[in-house]
């Protein structure tokens, strides 16, 4: 890909401060540094090392990421939201695990967005899951389509401008309309499962009760930090883990047979357009079953 970025300052800048001032990364200046042709002005190749003059506009070229090899090809389907030339956001069903690994390695979230790529035939070839979902939660996913992108999105999610919003339904009646969870999570010996211990990282969860069932609680949820496993493990502590978790030892007899969680708002600003982009992911039906039924 190629952009164009002008020197608005009113003295010169050496070219390194002007693209790190337009987000990227010094890894990627590092391996645009070595890169043939990456800088260019008047349509002619400068060195890294030249100053760029006030008012003045500097072409960078990207190169493009090839495809990586170990990566299979999925033809399979993607329910994409929307598509861009930095951007794809895809609504993942559950079951769908985001990254190849040694339990599937060919018909993964990856591998599918793979398979799109070639058929649109992109020139960048490495998708960058920029909001992973653990395999059995549905919803939205963020997906950067180029170097550039993932630097943006990278530095969002260090910023915490990436607002997502989470749809779960949990076991029993939460006693307070909003809630701000405040504890710490870690590991448990060499298990898959976390837990709350005062030995883990610091993790805050926040929720707001949206519809209360029969036997369970509609809530929206935000994360204000990323752990492994962190709305199933602070709800499980609260005394009311998501129905259909079983490795939480959530209710498996409501209604729902994997853990009631749906990512199901994104938002962010693309810095790209200048723009802030909004994004809704339905309700899939075996959550809205159990909240249209609302006998759980």
């Amino acid at each position: 890909m190629r952009v164009e970025w002008k020197n608005d300052d009113q003295k010169p800048l050496s070219l390194k401060k002007l693209v790190t001032n337009h987000g990227v990364s010094h890894r990627m200046y590092s391996t645009l540094k070595e890169t043939p042709n990456s800088f260019m002005v008047n349509g002619k190749t400068i060195e890294p090392s030249r100053e760029i003059e006030a008012n003045e506009t500097v072409t960078v070229n990207f190169p493009p990421e090839a495809e990586d090899p170990a990566v299979a090809v999925s033809h399979e389907p993607l329910d994409i939201l929307y598509e861009d030339d930095n951007w794809l956001v895809v609504n993942k069903p559950a079951g769908l695990t985001s990254v190849p690994g040694p339990a599937n390695s060919t018909d993964t979230l990856v591998n599918r967005i793979k398979g799109h790529l070639i058929d649109e035939q992109a020139i960048d070839l490495r998708p960058h899951i920029i909001t992973r979902l653990d395999r059995f939660t549905s919803g939205v996913v963020l997906v950067a389509k180029n170097r550039l992108a993932n630097s943006y999105a990278n530095q969002a999610l260090a910023d915490k401008t990436i607002d997502k919003r989470y749809l779960a339904i949990v076991d029993g009646q939460l006693p307070n309309d909003h809630v701000m969870i405040d504890l710490p999570i870690g590991r448990v010996d060499d298990h898959l499962y976390r837990e709350v211990t005062e030995s883990g990282k610091a993790s805050q969860t926040e929720y707001w009760v949206k519809e209360r069932l029969t036997h369970a609680t509609v809530i929206e949820v935000k994360l204000h930090t990323g752990r492994t496993h962190q709305i199933r493990v602070h709800l499980t502590h609260s005394g009311h883990p998501l129905l259909g978790d079983e490795l939480y030892h959530g209710p498996m007899q409501l209604g729902i047979q994997r853990q009631a969680l749906h990512a199901y708002r994104l938002s962010f600003t693309d810095p790209f357009q200048n723009q802030k982009l909004n994004f809704v992911a339905p309700i899939p039906t075996d959550m809205q079953t159990v909240i249209e039924e609302g006998e759980a």
